[in-house]
């Protein structure tokens, strides 16, 4: 049996719905039998947003100073957001974004220390935190910076649908100038060593979105499909992966051919994550693979129109959780079964001894 792990929690946005769903997600005392949770932010915003969730008035948590002091049956808190910034549920504010960039960074310190295992966070407003001074899109960019990592890919996962984009976080108008044979080959190779390690499937099958209407018709609608898409399913083949299309993504999802794979790569956000929301938006789960380390969020973001309601489904926090501590141990897994293939056999007969 694999020891329990630390999974630390990052409040997100103090005026979006980070801590409702966290506190939701964390009320069944049944979560700490699965892994030990420690929230980075405020015991006082803890308590303004339970007062608001019916059913929470018991909620409580453990304050420590660093992740060691976690108790095992507890909800953990380490208090590294300032008591002195302002709460206003559903507005923009920089006491809102300053306190998210807060859990954030005390949080990947702990987990480049190996302090915490894995890391699930609470969603911020990009354009808060940007103009805070966040030179990052988002959290997968920062996190990829933070851990050196030049090869990551956004990913989506629910129970039946996996989702990769080749270009993430960037304006509609600059996709085809981005798109390279190089860079799809690039994720369809991090899809499909995540597949294997995070995922333990041995035989991933990955389809692969076309950028144009119809996946370009045949260079009618155009010609990215051909300058880039299909170079790079052809390289791929000659490494063994199991990569097809390109296929244009409405047929596609609207005859729910995704089912017959294990994975899909978009060419751009929308395209990926408009029909992944459709099909699974309540525990859906954002993964950044490719990283050295695990992390995951839910898919939705502040929803700043409902925050402060205590109406807010903890069905993604809850996922991302379960998921986080699901593919920590699934790569662990991976990495001792390597390290066993990889083990000389031991000598037999006269040399032995």
């Amino acid at each position: 049996m694999q020891q329990k792990i630390t999974i630390g929690i990052t409040q997100g946005d103090t005026n979006g719905i980070g801590y409702e769903v966290i506190i939701k997600a964390l009320s069944d005392s049944r979560i700490t039998d699965i892994f030990s949770p420690v929230i980075y932010g405020s015991s006082k915003f803890i308590s303004h947003y339970r007062k608001l969730i019916a059913g929470s008035e018991g909620f409580s948590v453990h304050l420590i100073n660093n992740p060691a002091e976690a108790h095992p049956k507890r909800i953990n808190l380490i208090q590294c957001v300032p008591d002195n910034y302002t709460i206003e549920p559903g507005k923009k504010t920089q006491d809102g974004a300053r306190a998210a960039l807060s859990a954030l960074q005390a949080a990947v310190a702990d987990l480049k220390a190996s302090k915490i295992q894995a890391l699930v966070t609470a969603p911020f407003n990009k354009q808060t935190v940007n103009e805070g001074g966040f030179a990052f899109p988002g959290h997968t960019e920062f996190l990829a910076n933070a851990f050196n990592a030049t090869r990551y890919i956004m990913m989506l996962c629910s129970s039946s649908l996996r989702v990769g984009v080749a270009t993430g976080h960037i304006p509609l108008a600059q996709i085809p100038d981005r798109l390279s044979t190089a860079l799809v080959v690039e994720k369809i190779e991090l899809l499909n060593d995540s597949l294997k390690t995070d995922f333990q499937i041995n035989k991933p099958k990955i389809a692969v979105l076309g950028l144009n209407p119809h996946a370009g018709d045949g260079g009618v609608l155009g010609s990215e499909e051909q300058q880039f898409i299909l170079p790079a399913l052809d390289q791929v083949a000659q490494q063994g992966i199991l990569a097809f299309g390109p296929y244009a993504s409405d047929g596609f999802f609207g005859t729910t051919a995704f089912r017959r794979f294990d994975a899909v790569l978009a060419m751009y956000h929308d395209q990926g994550l408009i029909p992944f929301k459709t099909l699974a938006f309540h525990n859906g789960v954002n993964f950044t693979a490719g990283l050295p380390v695990i992390r995951t969020s839910p898919d939705h973001g502040t929803a700043y129109d409902i925050a402060g309601t205590g109406t807010a489904s903890a069905e993604s926090m809850l996922a991302a959780l379960y998921t986080a501590n699901d593919l920590y141990k699934s790569r662990m897994q991976y990495r001792e079964l390597q390290m066993n293939v990889l083990k000389p056999a031991p000598l037999e007969g006269p040399q032995a001894g």
